[in-house]
């Protein structure tokens, strides 16, 4: 990688052909052009030499990772990150994280923590839950959310905000659950066992083949939009 170090800082700089390659791993369609596009934008501050050739920080790197993702996994236009991003939201930090590990208790929430945490309405969550997104277990006459239902939430508050309510939402969550059914045929021997090495093998084939459906999902998803993009 092509790389510039400030005499004054010692911070590593990166040209934007440098920046490109490096992204290039998890952003496919990332190119020069688009770079230089998100600065047009206003997005993107990157240092300039005397010559004009731009130098990219890793707080601009960083940045910009943060750009690709909220536009790759959050669907959120340009002006919609340009707020994110100058207010210091919670979702111009998030980093991609993968959920809790199979079999691992979550944290859980009360309404209110899960609201505050997914910045929605309580009017919503109840929708939520009335079809399927949300799925509470009630302890003692409280309804106690797992922590990784605030991520849902969230993401459905975000879909609310075009007008896509809770009950074409569940679209969402039917597919979910057709996709997890066709897994579990494939492991539910293992994990019904009581033996803990089987259990734990069928726990690490579930995760591997939840990475791989995934991935398939989200490729088959994008294709689907690109031919919407291209009538």
């Amino acid at each position: 990688m092509t790389t510039v170090t400030s005499s004054r800082s010692e911070q590593r700089l990166h040209t934007i052909g440098a920046v490109c390659a490096r992204l290039q791993p998890e952003f496919v369609d990332i190119s020069i052009s688009k770079i230089r596009y998100l600065e047009d934008q206003g997005l993107l501050t990157p240092k300039r030499t005397r010559g004009g050739y731009r130098l990219f920080s890793e707080d601009d790197v960083e940045r910009l990772e943060t750009i690709l993702r909220l536009q790759r996994d959050e669907f959120l236009p340009l002006r919609v990150i340009r707020q994110e991003l100058s207010s210091g939201g919670a979702a111009a930090e998030r980093k991609r994280r993968a959920p809790t590990g199979l079999g691992d208790r979550e944290p859980e929430l009360d309404l209110a923590e899960l609201c505050e945490r997914a910045g929605i309405e309580g009017e919503l969550a109840r929708a939520l839950e009335e079809f399927g997104l949300l799925a509470p277990r009630v302890e003692a006459g409280e309804r106690l959310y797992r922590e990784s239902d605030a991520e849902i939430a969230a993401a459905c508050g975000r879909l609310a905000r075009y007008g896509i309510d809770a009950r074409h939402l569940r679209t969402f969550r039917n597919s979910a659950g057709r996709e997890a059914g066709l897994l579990e045929q494939l492991v539910a021997p293992a994990l019904r066992s009581r033996n803990p090495e089987r259990r734990k093998s069928g726990l690490d084939d579930l995760q591997a083949l939840a990475d791989a459906a995934q991935e398939l999902s989200r490729l088959l998803f994008w294709r689907e939009l690109r031919a919407l993009a291209e009538r």
